[in-house]
């Protein structure tokens, strides 16, 4: 019997995405649930799974085409016998990715695409570090590789007053973020209200309890819980900083979905905290570790993206002094941490050294005033200077 590999019902919000690699090649065995094509949306990488166990008999749609919802993939012919090797008809882009991936074939690590395309530029795919799912090396990580210097290369090799470029194209989750940030500073009045916050309290709290914070909890006792819990504080002061634009309506939110951004190989990703009012600091921090794994590992799901209210970026982490984060639509506004650095202040009329962190929220001030955005931010500060109100809710 003949049975269809079809694409997954995308989300709502994803109408095609880009077929990346095949995990089979015509003529092999192929079990029921397994692992056979990579589909990159602009939000994850989907793995499509074999409908039934047979062999893989014809594949329809080849490594970077485009494809849609339900979209037929391949088919798997559940009564016959798997051949000894691919037939002469297989998939090109397979045979085409045989010579780069030899080196390979016991390590299993590079995708089809990423070795043809690796051949193609002489890379040597065992020497790239992997971004895919379980360290598989994509083809976005040969570009990558291909278009980096070259340490060993002698420099007789690069002629005197070349300039040298590479078009590479941009990947569907890197086309999708560019997108938003542009409608986004199209469609939103986008301000952004500064002020800074002495780190010290919570530096301290969290030397004094993170032994024993990790021990109970099994997790480590960071920063962002703290800010999240602050800013979920101040949104149920000044809701309307928690709402979002529909039309000529605002929607306001009774609930407190926490949108953090995480880095990834392939991108920018935004998972969401939901209900992160009814969430503990260790829940917190427990829910931004298993994304952070998650992305790492090319795992994040569709689910873990979509809604939230408000959300935090921390470009600190990179040593961010100052920035002016963009909302994410359909958000109306977002927080940005920053690099924490000794600086003078005064208190209490005396100069003294203090651990001094920037804060920006940027906001939509179609439906946010300056008035509510600078006091949601002033009540971030305040909470993070005083964290002992975040435990007592006050």
């Amino acid at each position: 019997m003949i049975v269809e590999v079809n694409v997954p019902v995308f989300a709502e919000s994803i109408t095609e995405g880009t077929l990346l690699a095949w995990h089979k090649k015509i003529g092999e065995a192929v079990a029921r649930d397994e692992i056979l094509v990579d589909i990159e949306t602009d939000k994850v990488v989907l793995e499509v799974p074999a409908p039934q166990a047979g062999v893989l008999v014809e594949v329809i749609v080849n490594e970077g085409d485009t494809v849609t919802s339900q979209q037929v993939l391949a088919k798997i012919d559940t009564e016959a016998a798997a051949v000894s090797a691919a037939p002469a008809q297989a998939a090109p882009a397979a045979e085409a990715a045989a010579p780069a991936t030899a080196s390979n074939a016991q390590a299993g690590v590079a995708m089809p695409a990423a070795a043809k395309l690796a051949a193609e530029k002489g890379v040597d795919v065992g020497s790239i570090q992997g971004s895919g799912r379980d360290g598989r090396v994509l083809k976005e990580d040969v570009q990558n590789a291909s278009a980096a210097p070259k340490a060993a290369a002698p420099a007789a090799s690069i002629p005197v007053g070349a300039r040298p470029e590479e078009r590479v194209p941009m990947s569907r989750l890197r086309a999708r973020v560019a997108e938003r940030l542009l409608a986004s500073q199209q469609e939103n009045a986008i301000l952004t209200t500064f002020n800074e916050v002495n780190m010290k309290p919570i530096m301290d709290l969290r030397a004094k309890y993170k032994e024993k914070f990790e021990k109970e909890h099994g997790v480590k006792l960071g920063f962002m819980s703290f800010f999240v819990k602050a800013a979920v504080a101040a949104l149920k002061k000044y809701p309307v900083v928690n709402a979002s634009v529909d039309g000529k309506d605002i929607v306001y939110h009774g609930y407190f979905d926490i949108g953090i951004a995480i880095g990834s190989p392939r991108g920018l990703v935004v998972p969401i905290l939901r209900d992160a009012d009814q969430m503990s600091i260790a829940d917190i921090e427990q829910a931004i570790v298993d994304y952070a794994k998650k992305a790492k590992d090319g795992k994040i799901a569709i689910e873990d993206l979509t809604g939230g209210t408000f959300s935090i970026t921390n470009g600190g982490t990179f040593g961010s002094m100052m920035s002016t984060p963009i909302i994410n639509p359909p958000q109306s506004a977002i927080l940005g941490m920053h690099a924490t650095k000794e600086r003078a202040v005064v208190e209490n009329g005396q100069v003294v050294v203090r651990p001094m962190m920037y804060l920006a929220l940027s906001y939509d001030h179609r439906i946010i005033d300056g008035r509510e955005a600078v006091l949601t931010l002033v009540t971030i500060k305040d909470l993070l200077e005083d964290p002992a109100r975040l435990l007592l809710d006050l």
